[in-house]
């Protein structure tokens, strides 16, 4: 059998925030500005993104699991499509309201529908397209008749200003401004809030496009690499981490600020480029032979406009260069949202009107956590 994803949703919470406002928003951690926020948007790149806080008193308006339910409201796949025909609902994300129970389980609950399969993925930006695999597998091998897919992130549940214990830090750490460590406070002006939808089906629709799989790549470095982005843990002077359960107590990971999401950027910008493309793309081609004018879009997941020319120079030494007008990217005004930015690429360029049949879509999702990469091909139908 095959699949086909037969429409794409995407759910952005509140009103766009600007560079100059973000700040306002998150808080400032020990009430004092940071240092390092214009440095990294000016590299970034990001001019807009969206927040699941209320402004005016710093309050989650959503949760994550609020926010993928919202975006699987908004699929609409065929003429009298209901969430009662869903049998197969697959949640990816790395930041889930909760340890227990599994995000899928939690979505479910919200959108009510009658029983079916639910499934969580974990990881990072890689959750988001290993709950899209799981869905088309399903689909594909005849498990179920159709499957929705999400991949959401709640960013903000780490970077607002109250989640950071800063009462150990002393009056010169204040006056410096170095309230926070330059990997963890960087990582605030990087991430946002948002969800995606996509609803899998063994036949293309009938009233508009759809896209097929054609294949599919994911591969993990952790055999080569140590833990790059981390949360919940303190990196070690060897590479290794220990996580917040190894404590002795929880209460030592929060007096430390353990649970902040962290990044490790020397080893970011060592590796990074050299993972994704220099060792996993010559695996993925060599299964799945590929030429650069296949190509018809280039969608790739980037955290930052940082790397955009390093990705183009890396592929184009490697021989598989494709010009930027075939790149398709929202960073800019949508932010970088982790395990749902595929989803919401997809979502606008699926909409946009531009897609032709049998164009062809190159998904491109590196994931930092302990460098996993995935390739992925998609044909419209």
């Amino acid at each position: 059998m095959e699949a086909y994803i037969q429409d794409v949703s995407a759910f952005l919470p509140n009103d766009p925030v600007n560079n100059d406002t973000m700040e306002k928003v998150l808080g400032m951690v020990g009430e004092v500005p940071s240092k390092t926020r214009r440095v990294i948007l000016r590299s970034n790149g990001i001019k807009k993104r969206y927040y699941a806080i209320d402004p005016a008193t710093g309050n989650f308006t959503h949760s994550n699991a609020e926010m993928t339910a919202e975006a699987v409201r908004l699929l609409r796949p065929y003429p009298g499509f209901s969430l009662n025909h869903i049998e197969c609902l697959s949640c990816g994300t790395s930041t889930p309201d909760q340890l227990m129970p599994g995000h899928g389980s939690m979505v479910h609950g919200l959108l009510g529908n009658p029983p079916c399969e639910a499934v969580s993925t974990i990881g990072i930006c890689l959750s988001g397209i290993s709950a899209m695999k799981y869905a088309l597998m399903n689909v594909a091998s005849g498990m179920s008749q159709n499957a929705v897919a999400t991949g959401s992130e709640l960013s903000t549940s780490f970077l607002r200003a109250r989640f950071y214990n800063v009462a150990r830090k002393n009056s010169k750490e204040r006056d410096s401004g170095e309230i926070l460590p330059f990997e963890a406070d960087f990582l605030r002006w990087m991430l946002s809030d948002g969800a995606g939808a996509l609803f899998v089906a063994p036949s293309p629709r009938k009233n508009g496009p759809s896209l097929k799989l054609d294949w599919m790549e994911t591969l993990s470095f952790a055999n080569m690499l140590p833990a790059c982005m981390y949360a919940g843990a303190e990196k070690n002077g060897d590479g290794s981490i220990t996580g917040w359960m190894q404590m002795d107590s929880p209460l030592d990971a929060i007096r430390t600020d353990s649970f902040a999401i962290r990044q490790d950027l020397r080893l970011l910008n060592d590796h990074i480029m050299q993972t994704l493309v220099d060792r996993a793309l010559p695996i993925a081609l060599e299964k799945h032979p590929t030429s650069p004018e296949e190509v018809d879009w280039l969608l790739p997941h980037i955290s930052s406009n940082y790397f955009r020319q390093k990705l183009y120079d890396h592929m184009k030494a490697l021989g598989f260069e494709i010009p930027y007008e075939r790149w398709f990217m929202n960073l800019e005004e949508k932010g970088n949202t982790g395990a749902a930015s595929i989803y919401i690429m997809l979502e606008e360029l699926f909409h946009s009107g531009r897609l032709r049949k049998g164009q062809r879509l190159f998904l491109i999702i590196p994931e930092s956590g302990r460098f996993s990469m995935c390739y992925a091909m998609l044909t419209v139908v």
